[in-house]
């Protein structure tokens, strides 16, 4: 097979979305309550997409299949942006803000939820000012650009009394449940070793990913977070220590700012371990654990599918959903019954990535074995 040249935008699409919607065949560990028959017909939750970007796309294809939730209004610093949007999804202008004034939303009745999709470097001012003006927030993986950003993050949707959320697509997502499941279950004896890797090659030397004050680093923030959410859902456990290896770019004079790959180990309280490359250098997109009675993988695994899986007990078939609308009718059916967001997509749990990717880079930097004791 002969692998193209991908950019983010193209990766992306050659990915490809499902739009199949979820099917009875999913259970509660990938929907928070069965799906029926019936057709949901109430209230829906109002959300606002702050942030016009590509990603931005995605989850207003997604809104418009949800069922629990609905694109309401929009936040963006472009004119044009804003116009093309207020036309293509109905939009009044009472519900199009722009960054200046942006804390107004906080008199508009029309939206419930702000849903940050912008660098992250500025997910923590915005996390923030949605808080303040009373509404539920979701932000974009990463959380923050450092733990001292996620704490206040957290600290500020607390006092505000609102949920703060990490946009963690995959804990709504078949085929990765099902390996959070054979995982956890020990449906093959207990985990020993876990490879996950995520990577797409880089031809835009522009993109603000490859610039440290908005990204906060390079394909470990991006993409490697993905990777270390799988090895904490696979095994149930928190890591313990880590060392890391940056790896040599293929065109340096791009990576002047950020590492283009970085490959690290991971050890859990079990004994288990993981391997995980996150790379702008590679197109690869991989989850493998080997069990003490077998083994389970997926690849296609992480990105947005179609997925391909097996395990020792033959293949995996899971309905090809739309991620985004999974995502978004798991949040908006808790918080339209006014309940707590489950904690695998709380702030706490973006703060536990943080933690562990400052470690890694911490390990990298120094070379040594760094304790998350």
């Amino acid at each position: 097979m002969v692998m193209q040249t991908f950019s983010r935008r193209s990766f992306l699409a050659s990915m490809g979305i499902g739009t199949a919607v979820l099917s009875n065949k999913l259970s509660s560990a990938t929907s928070p309550t069965p799906l029926t028959a019936t057709p949901y017909t109430g209230p829906k939750l109002r959300v606002a997409l702050c942030g016009l970007g590509n990603y931005a796309g995605y989850l207003a294809i997604g809104l418009q299949q949800s069922a629990y939730c609905k694109l309401t209004g929009i936040v963006t610093g472009k004119p044009e942006k804003a116009a093309k949007w207020k036309k293509e999804y109905n939009l009044p202008d009472s519900n199009v803000y722009n960054y200046d004034n942006f804390d107004s939303i906080a008199d508009n009745k029309d939206i419930d939820l702000v849903y940050i999709v912008l660098p992250n470097s500025m997910h923590k001012e915005f996390v923030i000012r949605a808080a303040k003006a009373g509404k539920h927030v979701i932000t974009e993986k990463p959380m923050a650009v450092s733990v001292a950003e996620a704490e206040e993050m957290i600290k500020a949707c607390a006092d505000a009394n609102v949920q703060l959320a990490v946009g963690y697509r995959l804990h709504y997502e078949p085929y990765n449940m099902e390996m959070k499941r054979l995982g956890q279950e020990k449906v093959f004896g207990p985990v020993r070793l876990i490879e996950t890797s995520l990577g797409y090659k880089v031809d835009d030397p522009l993109q603000w990913r490859l610039r440290r004050a908005m990204s906060g680093g390079g394909p470990l923030m991006n993409l490697g977070i993905y990777c270390l959410q799988a090895s904490r859902y696979i095994t149930g456990e928190e890591p313990v220590a880590v060392t890391a290896q940056f790896n040599p770019p293929i065109h340096p004079a791009m990576f002047t700012e950020v590492e283009a790959s970085i490959t690290w180990q991971l050890s859990f309280p079990s004994g288990a371990v993981c391997n995980s490359t996150s790379s702008y250098n590679a197109n690869i997109d991989r989850l493998y654990a080997a069990a003490d009675n077998g083994f389970f993988e997926l690849a296609p695994a992480i990105s947005y599918g179609p997925f391909k899986g097996r395990s020792s007990n033959g293949v995996l078939q899971f309905p090809d959903i739309n991620q985004q609308a999974a995502q978004m009718d798991g949040i908006g059916q808790v918080l339209l019954q006014k309940k707590t967001l489950p904690s695998h997509i709380s702030g706490e749990e973006g703060l536990r990535d943080m933690r562990i990717m400052e470690a890694i880079y911490a390990a990298a930097n120094t070379g040594r074995k760094i304790s998350l004791l």
